[in-house]
């Protein structure tokens, strides 16, 4: 049986990796000029440093609960953050090109 603590721990995992995942995708679309490469950076790039995180908080902080399979595992921590992040970053978010920047710093 899953306790409260350990639902509150996965919680944190996925918004944790939620929000790693949408800043990523932020500066991949920021810093490439490209139409794809940042969604291909985000990709590639979002799933190792999540992994990172999973390992750290649930082995280090032991954070979360047990989910029964490998496969649970990957989808409740690695591919909805995934997905939420992005989808954050590209249909919540203003694109680079719309947001206007000041001319000089004061």
């Amino acid at each position: 049986m899953v306790s409260v603590v350990g639902i509150a721990g996965l919680l944190v995992i996925v918004l944790v990796n939620s929000a790693v995942t949408a800043l990523m995708t932020r500066f991949f679309r920021v810093r490439l000029n490209t139409r794809w490469g940042s969604l291909v950076y985000a990709l590639l790039l979002c799933p190792v440093v999540m992994l990172v995180i999973v390992l750290l908080l649930s082995g280090v902080f032991s954070l979360g609960a047990n989910l029964g399979s490998p496969a649970a595992v990957v989808l409740v921590t690695l591919v909805i953050p995934l997905a939420t992040g992005i989808t954050f970053d590209y249909f919540w978010m203003p694109s680079p090109d719309e947001v206007d920047l000041p001319a000089t710093m004061e």
